[in-house]
C-alpha cells in the first residue's frame, strides 16, 4: 500500500465516521468505509485541526489520495485501517483505491477548529454559565447567555487562549439581567456674601474764595456703591473743612439645587441639558480675506453626561461629567462691536467611579471662603491718632461657597405606561369663579400647591404626584 503524504506527529485518536458506500455497478470492487467500534457512522468526515481520526475499511485497499495535502494528511495503519490528520481549516476529499488500482470510493473531509478544548476550558472556568461553542469555517462562535458583560469578555479571552492566532471568535453571547442604568445626580450649592464699607472723604480749603490759597480734594473710587451718604462741613475764617461720609453693608444668599436624572444603556453615553444659550460674537475671515463677525451660541444651565458600564451583577462603572453654569451678574460684561457678552459662573466635574446599585458617591465638594479688604487714605494725615480716621476710607468683602455633587446609579427596567405619573397629572384648571372671584391660579382640588394653601414660591414649593 502506498502512502500519499507524510505527517509530523500523531495526535490522540478520536471518533470516526462511515463514508458513502458505492455499488458494484459503479465500481468493480465496491466496499464500505466503517467507523471505529461504538462510533456512529457519517457520510462526511469532520476532523479537528491538529488532531486525527482512525478509519476502518471493509476490504483491503492499495492507495488513498488526498485532494489538498495542505488541509489534511493520511497515514496507513494496516491494509484495512488508516488515520486522517487535520492540518489547516478547510475542506478537501479522500480518494480510496482497491487492490486492482480502481477507484472504489470518495469521501469529503472537513477540517475545522478544535472546539472540544474550548468547551472543556469554559466549563471549568465558568461552570454556572450556559455557553455553546461551534466551529464556523475558520472562526469559533460562542452562543448562549451569561450573567454579566464581564463574564462574556472572560469567555472570549478563554476561547482566544486555546485557539490559534488566525482564528477569530464570534461573540453571540447574551447577558441576563437589567442593562439599563439610571443616574440620579444631586447638585447643591449655597453661596453667602457679606460686604461692608465706611469711608470719610475730606476736602480742605485754606484761603479766601477767588484768591490764592490751598485746596485739597479727595475722591474715593471703590468697587462698592454707597447706600447712605452724608456731608459734614466746618468753616472758621479762611479755613474750611468738608467731610463726605459713605456707608454701605450688603448681605446676599444664593441657593442652587439641581437633580437631573438620566437613563442609558450599558456602554452608551447619555447627555442632558436644561438651560439656554447666549450669543458670542467671533471673528472669521472669508475666502476673499474679508474679516466678518459671526455669532456662536454657548450653552449654559444644568448639563449631565455619563457613560455606564455594568461590570458584574450590580457593579457599575461610571464615567460622569456634571456641570452647572449660570450668567454671573457680578462679573462686568464684555462689550465687543456692540455685542454685550455676559460673564458665566461654572461648576464642573468629570471623574470615573465604580458603584453598586443604589450606592452613592460625593464626587465633588467645595468649601470656599474668600476675604478681601481695602483701605484708602491720605498719607501722613491718616496716621494721626483719632483724627486720622477722618482721612480714611475702609471696606471689606467676604464670600463663602459650599458645593457638593452626589451621584447614585440604579439598575432599572421599563415599566408599564399606566403606572408612571407626571407632575401635570394632578393639575385641574381653574374655573372663571376661581380666577376672577377668588384670584386662584388653579382649582382648589388641583395637585399643585397654590399660594392660598401655603404653597407658591414664597411658601412651600414643588409638585404633588398623586
Amino acid at each position: 500500500m502506498n502512502r500519499t503524504s507524510r505527517i509530523s506527529a500523531l495526535m490522540a485518536t478520536v471518533a470516526l465516521f462511515t463514508g458513502p458506500a458505492t455499488s458494484a455497478a459503479d465500481h468493480p470492487a465496491a466496499f464500505t468505509v466503517s467507523a471505529a467500534p461504538g462510533i456512529q457512522a457519517s457520510g462526511v468526515l469532520s476532523v479537528p485541526m491538529n488532531k486525527s481520526q482512525v478509519m476502518h475499511v471493509s476490504q483491503p485497499v492499495r492507495k488513498i489520495a488526498v485532494g489538498n495535502p495542505a488541509i489534511a494528511d493520511v497515514a496507513a495503519l494496516s491494509d484495512r485501517s488508516f488515520y486522517v490528520l487535520g492540518k489547516s481549516v478547510g475542506t478537501t476529499n479522500l480518494a480510496i483505491y482497491g487492490q486492482n488500482g480502481a477507484l472504489v470510493g470518495m469521501t469529503d473531509v472537513i477540517v475545522g477548529v478544535d472546539v472540544q478544548g474550548v468547551k472543556l476550558a469554559l466549563n471549568e472556568v465558568m461552570p454556572n454559565e450556559t455557553i455553546e461553542v461551534r466551529s464556523v469555517s475558520d472562526s469559533v462562535a460562542l452562543n448562549g447567555t451569561v450573567s454579566s458583560p464581564a463574564r462574556a469578555q472572560q469567555a472570549i479571552a478563554v476561547a482566544q487562549h486555546f485557539l490559534p492566532e488566525k482564528v477569530s471568535v464570534i461573540n453571540n453571547l447574551g447577558v441576563r439581567g437589567s442593562q439599563q442604568v439610571m443616574l440620579a445626580v444631586k447638585i447643591a450649592e449655597v453661596s453667602r456674601s457679606v460686604s461692608k464699607q465706611f469711608g470719610l472723604t475730606p476736602s480742605i480749603l485754606a484761603g479766601k474764595a477767588g484768591e490764592s490759597g490751598f485746596r485739597l480734594n479727595t475722591d474715593s473710587t471703590t468697587a462698592l456703591t454707597s447706600f447712605a451718604t452724608g456731608v459734614l462741613s466746618q468753616m472758621s475764617g479762611n479755613f474750611a473743612l468738608r467731610e463726605k461720609i459713605d456707608a454701605l453693608e450688603q448681605k446676599g444668599l444664593i441657593k442652587i439645587l439641581a437633580e437631573p436624572n438620566l437613563v442609558a444603556m450599558s456602554g452608551d453615553t447619555a447627555n442632558f441639558l436644561a438651560g439656554g444659550e447666549f450669543p458670542v460674537p467671533t471673528n472669521q475671515t472669508t475666502n476673499a480675506g474679508v474679516p466678518t463677525i459671526t455669532v456662536e451660541f454657548k450653552p449654559f444651565g444644568v448639563s449631565l453626561a455619563f457613560t455606564p458600564t455594568v461590570i458584574d451583577g450590580d457593579l457599575i462603572n461610571l464615567v460622569v461629567a456634571p456641570e452647572v453654569s449660570q450668567i454671573d451678574k457680578q462679573t462686568a460684561p464684555v462689550v465687543l462691536n456692540g455685542f454685550v457678552i455676559p460673564g458665566i459662573s461654572t461648576r464642573r466635574a468629570r471623574t470615573t467611579v465604580e458603584l453598586r446599585d443604589g450606592q452613592s458617591f460625593a464626587i465633588a465638594g467645595l468649601l470656599q471662603s474668600d476675604f478681601s479688604d481695602q483701605v484708602q487714605q491720605i498719607p501722613g494725615l491718616s496716621d494721626i491718632p483719632i483724627l486720622g480716621a477722618l482721612a480714611r476710607d475702609s471696606q471689606f468683602q467676604r464670600n463663602e461657597t459650599e458645593l457638593v455633587i452626589i451621584i447614585t446609579p440604579r439598575l432599572v427596567q421599563p415599566a408599564p405606561a399606566e403606572v408612571l405619573a407626571s407632575p401635570t397629572d394632578g393639575f385641574v384648571p381653574p374655573s372663571d369663579a376661581d380666577i376672577f372671584v377668588n384670584g386662584q391660579r388653579e382649582a382648589p382640588d388641583s395637585g399643585f400647591l397654590p399660594a392660598s394653601n401655603g404653597g407658591g414660591l414664597t411658601g412651600r414649593y414643588g409638585h404633588i404626584i398623586r
